[in-house]
């Protein structure tokens, strides 16, 4: 089952997952939250040049771990809170401080989800409204990742082992819903590291959603096994959809497929209060 959550600091993602019982954080986004800098990566082979200590310990704080993206689980180096503390004595942050207190809040938080699990669901709910996310669209989300969540687990017990596995599955899914893959969508969008489905409008959401639905009862209808049978019933699947969506532009005379993104939306709306 997918663990990925998305935690803010500082109005910056920052990606966690659970592992063996506690939050483990994407080493780089939290390089990228202290510095600001646009070449995280970079950043951190400069810093473990700059700290040999640090360097050589690396294979200790540092351990790859199944991340969600765009395009499926992949393998990112990711570290505990104490690893992460390591690694902020080797950056020279006025944020490093702030972040340190936010890290033991959110290790508190993860007590509270254990004793609670609804308490996770609530607080996505409340970083999407934070951001300015409609309550309708926010419930069309939530259920857009419970989808999805299901369908990865599927892919899981049915034969997806790589990560590129699951990036074939997704973009097999998503040409024949919206007739281009995902990273085709994230440009047209204007995107780069955000989250795709986090800039979707109400039926792409919705067409999204049928189209992974569909996917999963596939699968679960003719008890596929193995990647290529996968891909078949995920084309099949996004037809599903990418028919409805078709039948939809027509009555409309538009396209649903947009340009359009939550991000340009808030930025536009800043510039307007400004």
């Amino acid at each position: 089952m997918d663990t990925t959550k998305i935690a803010l600091f500082k109005g910056q993602k920052i990606r966690k997952t659970l592992h063996n019982n506690e939050w483990w954080f994407v080493i780089v986004d939290v390089i990228a939250a202290l510095t600001d800098s646009v070449q995280p990566e970079g950043y951190i082979k400069d810093m473990r040049r700059r700290d040999p200590e640090l360097s050589k310990g690396w294979g200790q704080i540092a351990t790859p771990l199944s991340i969600s993206t765009d395009g499926g689980p992949q393998m990112i180096n990711c570290a505990t809170t104490e690893g992460i503390f390591r690694i902020i004595q080797s950056i020279p942050s006025p944020k490093a401080e702030p972040f340190k207190r936010w890290l033991a809040k959110v290790g508190y938080e993860r007590v509270q989800e254990i004793e609670n699990p609804e308490l996770a669901t609530k607080r996505t709910r409340i970083l999407y409204k934070l951001k300015g996310y409609s309550d309708d669209w926010i419930e069309k989300r939530m259920r857009g990742i419970a989808i999805r969540e299901e369908l990865t687990d599927e892919w899981q017990k049915r034969g997806a082992e790589e990560q590129r596995d699951y990036e074939i599955l997704t973009a097999e899914i998503s040409k024949a819903t919206f007739g281009v893959t995902p990273s085709e969508y994230k440009k047209l969008k204007g995107l780069k590291r955000e989250n795709l489905r986090d800039h979707m409008d109400d039926f792409e959401l919705i067409f999204n959603m049928l189209g992974e639905r569909a996917t999963t009862e596939i699968h679960r209808n003719e008890n596929s096994q193995g990647v290529t049978k996968l891909k078949s019933d995920a084309k099949a699947g996004g037809d599903i959809a990418g028919g409805a969506r078709k039948k939809l532009e027509k009555r409309l005379g538009r396209s649903i497929v947009s340009k359009k993104n939550f991000l340009k939306k808030a930025e536009n709306k800043r510039l307007l209060n400004s």
